[in-house]
């Protein structure tokens, strides 16, 4: 099981979340953030002073999958969310020792199988 977790333009969620749902991948947290990377330092003036803006809007998705989903969901946000400048994001891929889904009890690969999919892939 992996916690995929992806850093992305927010003008690419809906891309992103599209392509995500072209590959069945269901399930996933969606949250506003700000960071940089790479971007270049954007200087702005505000009420006479100039401020440095360091950070920049973000948006993070969490999706839990099982190993059969791993490679679908990393092309898809990888797909959907490329624009080839700086500041595209990352996609990070992160093990996971236990899962448990609240409502019915199951635990590991049965609870981040999406219902639609079962176990098969």
């Amino acid at each position: 099981m992996k916690l995929i977790v992806a850093i992305i333009r927010p003008d690419k969620l809906s891309d992103v979340l599209e392509e995500l749902y072209r590959a069945k991948v269901r399930g996933l947290t969606v949250s506003p953030v700000q960071g940089h990377g790479g971007e270049l330092e954007k200087v702005e003036t505000y009420r006479g002073m100039t401020v440095k803006m360091e950070l920049q809007e973000k948006v993070r998705l969490e999706i839990g999958v099982s190993e059969a989903f791993v490679e679908r969901t990393v092309k898809a946000i990888l797909d959907a969310a490329q624009t080839g400048q700086v500041g595209d994001g990352k996609v990070f891929v992160l093990s996971v020792d236990n899962v448990h889904r609240i409502r019915t009890g199951e635990v590991d690969e049965q609870a981040v199988t999406p219902m639609s999919e079962g176990a098969a892939v």
